[in-house]
């Protein structure tokens, strides 16, 4: 009994300082096998190790089917392919070596006026669309 007392207390520790949760449903199923134990003294050990078994894979497995992952950082501010095909209009020249500037007439993550780059020489004036955000600017293209 002794032994899975301790071998569950080292798990849930071990769970405490890598903080994966894997190892909480087998730390536990150590201590429900300890209190099995307690319970009943002369269990083969045999069925020890079958329980532990069991209880680990069987907790494990309905944790791995009910466990929705939500995010716990804010996407505020990064891009998420919506901005991809909206039209502004250049206020700024820009090129392939050159950085301008677009303005739209609704705000684009945040700000209406971005950086923006394109492939073909784009003058001032003229509307674009955006293709892509590469880093804090947009590539955009003249329509």
């Amino acid at each position: 009994m002794w032994i899975w007392c301790a071998l569950g207390l080292i798990l849930l520790a071990t769970e405490m300082a890598l903080g994966t949760i894997y190892l909480l449903w087998f730390g536990i199923s150590a201590l429900c096998v300890a209190i099995a134990m307690w319970v009943f003294p002369n269990t083969p050990q045999a069925l020890q190790f079958v329980m532990f078994a069991g209880l680990s894979i069987s907790s494990l497995a309905i944790w791995k089917l009910n466990y929705k992952k939500t995010e716990t950082h804010s996407r505020v501010g990064q891009a998420q392919g919506e901005e991809i095909g909206r039209i502004g209009k250049v206020t700024e020249p820009c090129g392939a070596t050159q950085v301008g500037k677009i303005q739209f007439t609704q705000g684009l993550m945040g700000a209406r006026e971005w950086p923006a780059v394109a492939e073909d020489a784009i003058e001032a004036g003229v509307d674009a669309m955006v293709v892509a955000v590469e880093g804090n600017a947009l590539k955009i293209k003249k329509i």
